[in-house]
């Protein structure tokens, strides 16, 4: 009985221990949160109007000049950006962005996965660990971002990709990424990158006549890659926060279920320690019934 005392003991005290660290470990994503949530709230308008900017003039350029980032062709070779987090603890965040990259592979790519074509561009570590142990073809070159998250290291990949897409080393590129709603929710996104996409005049999107000026040429080279290397740096930033939010969430998670887990471990530490009282009571009295008898 005793020994079972102590090994109930023993136990509550790692539940509190652990108990403290997810509190801790929910304070600290609560503060980097916020300061990823003003980032992307920001940013997120700012890009998104440029995104719309682009595949308009994609769009209403089409047969007048040649753009190389917006050429359609067919597709034999593939880049995906897959973002994740350097690190665990937030739920399924990072499950469900390389789910989300497998199943892509497996439904839009299969013909090109089977052939070798599918290259896929880690952000963030557990991506890369993970996708590389299932034998896809990665590549490490950005996946420390993360470690000092800054523009002109997500610019570099953006150009990477531009460059390598003219180049005709791939004939589509698309970003896995997580698309941040608030703390408790994210939406999982696989977005083209390259060619561009145009705007088909339908619904609430519709063509826009711009008038150029300077030369349409000049304003395109100028604008195209800014606007590209935006679109990315929109994607981490929605990644950043996702990330601190999932985790946010589930250490809170995780200290509610610790709560519920104290309190049965109290329950039968009080039962076991009655039931020992009780024994050594009832011991008591049958020794002095027997030396009175």
């Amino acid at each position: 009985m005793a020994g079972q005392l102590k090994e109930v003991r023993n136990r509550i005290k790692s539940v509190q221990s652990t108990q403290q660290i997810t509190k801790a470990m929910k304070m600290v994503s609560a503060a980097k949160l916020r300061r990823a949530q003003d980032a992307i709230i920001q940013m997120r308008p700012y890009a998104q109007k440029l995104q719309e900017v682009l595949s308009n003039i994609v769009s209403s350029t089409e047969g007048d000049m040649s753009i190389k980032l917006a050429e359609e062709r067919t597709v034999e070779k593939v880049l995906l950006i897959v973002i994740t987090s350097d690190r665990g603890l937030c739920g399924g965040y990072n499950a469900n962005l390389i789910k989300l990259a497998k199943t892509t592979i497996a439904d839009k790519y299969s013909a090109q996965y089977q052939k070798g074509n599918v290259t896929i561009w880690n952000i963030g570590k557990k991506g890369f660990e993970s996708l590389s142990k299932a034998g896809y073809k990665t590549d490490a070159t950005y996946k420390d971002i993360f470690l000092n998250l800054k523009f002109e290291q997500v610019q570099a990949a953006a150009q990477a990709a531009m460059k390598a897409f003219e180049n005709r080393e791939f004939d589509a590129v698309e970003i896995i990424y997580s698309e941040f709603k608030n703390a408790a929710s994210q939406v999982y996104q696989a977005e083209q990158f390259l060619p561009i996409p145009k705007i088909t005049a339908t619904g609430s999107a519709r063509k826009s006549d711009f008038i150029f000026e300077p030369a349409k040429e000049e304003l395109v080279a100028e604008l195209m890659p800014k606007i590209l290397n935006t679109q990315l740096y929109k994607a981490v930033l929605d990644c950043n926060a996702s990330e601190h939010g999932a985790r946010m969430t589930a250490m809170d998670k995780a200290s509610e279920n610790a709560n519920e887990l104290l309190k049965s471990l109290k329950i039968s530490y009080n039962r076991a320690r009655q039931a020992a009282i009780t024994t050594e009571l009832t011991e008591i009295v049958s020794g002095a019934a027997a030396l009175q008898g």
